[in-house]
């Protein structure tokens, strides 16, 4: 797994546009397949596909951008996909999740990607400043691949491609689960919005106390009412007690930043990006 840091502004391009050239360029160094990456039309989208961590694997992912300078938003929005159709549209891919839009920007956004051969974890500072994220790919199964072949999810900050600028108060990351801005997929062919832990119980989120100096991190598992189907990859919840975002910590030799919920500050609010 490789991670990256940096910036993207609007000296060359919007700066939303430049995010995705950017999501291409690390995607391609980390062996994923460019499929198609289209900037000939408005709406600048990019179709990919990941190795898996076996490098065997075919996990379908994409990333477009959409905007409206009248209504002052520059936004991404994210997809995985069950396959690839060359002839398809975007939005006509086989077995597509629902597409999830994420708040950007046109001039500077500061980004920590955090990409391996399975999934594509993306952290973004935009305006004032708040903090957007978003994930595609696979998730770890608790599961065979005989029970669970296709364990993939999608999640971004908002339910829908929808017309939602970063300075809106009520979008919020989908880590914390029960929520239409997560979704996984099903063997049934769904994708639906699973629980995730700790934030299905809301009281042991917003109770997690660092022991002394020492920060735990707790496994994002998806779950329903009968079953724990797997965590997330990359993604941890750390509590916000004491704690401020773009801190980064050591735990058991692996980097890590702490984001938060848009602009939320409770203690239940970030999540910790692993970096290394």
């Amino acid at each position: 797994m490789t991670a990256y840091t940096g910036f993207v502004d609007n000296s060359t391009m919007l700066a939303h546009y430049k995010m995705l050239e950017t999501i291409r360029d690390v995607c391609l160094a980390e062996g994923w397949t460019i499929l198609r990456y289209d900037t000939a039309i408005t709406n600048r989208e990019l179709l990919m596909m990941a190795p898996g961590l076996s490098g065997t694997e075919q996990i379908f992912c994409g990333v477009y951008c959409y905007q409206d300078s009248n209504a002052d938003y520059y936004n991404l929005a994210v997809a995985t996909m069950k396959g690839y159709v060359a002839a398809n549209s975007f939005l006509t891919q086989p077995g597509i999740s629902p597409v999830l839009g994420v708040p950007a920007h046109n001039q500077r956004i500061d980004y920590w990607l955090s990409v391996n051969g399975q999934r594509l974890n993306v952290a973004m500072k935009v305006g004032t400043p708040v903090y957007e994220s978003f994930g595609i790919g696979k998730f770890f199964p608790y599961a065979s691949p005989g029970q669970y072949p296709q364990p993939l999810f999608a999640a971004g900050m908002l339910t829908s491609a929808s017309a939602t600028r970063y300075s809106e108060t009520t979008h919020t990351m989908p880590w914390k689960g029960n929520r239409n801005n997560l979704r996984m997929h099903f063997n049934d062919g769904t994708w639906k919005a699973p629980l995730a832990t700790p934030w299905g119980q809301t009281t042991m989120a917003n109770a997690c106390r660092p022991a002394e100096t020492t920060y735990a991190l707790y496994p994002v598992m998806l779950y329903d009412s009968g079953n724990i189907y797997g965590a997330l990859d990359g993604i941890y919840h750390i509590t916000g007690f004491d704690n401020v975002v773009e801190n980064t910590l050591v735990i058991d030799g692996k980097n890590y930043v702490v984001i938060q919920d848009v602009s939320r500050t409770s203690f239940g609010d970030y999540i910790a990006l692993e970096l290394s």
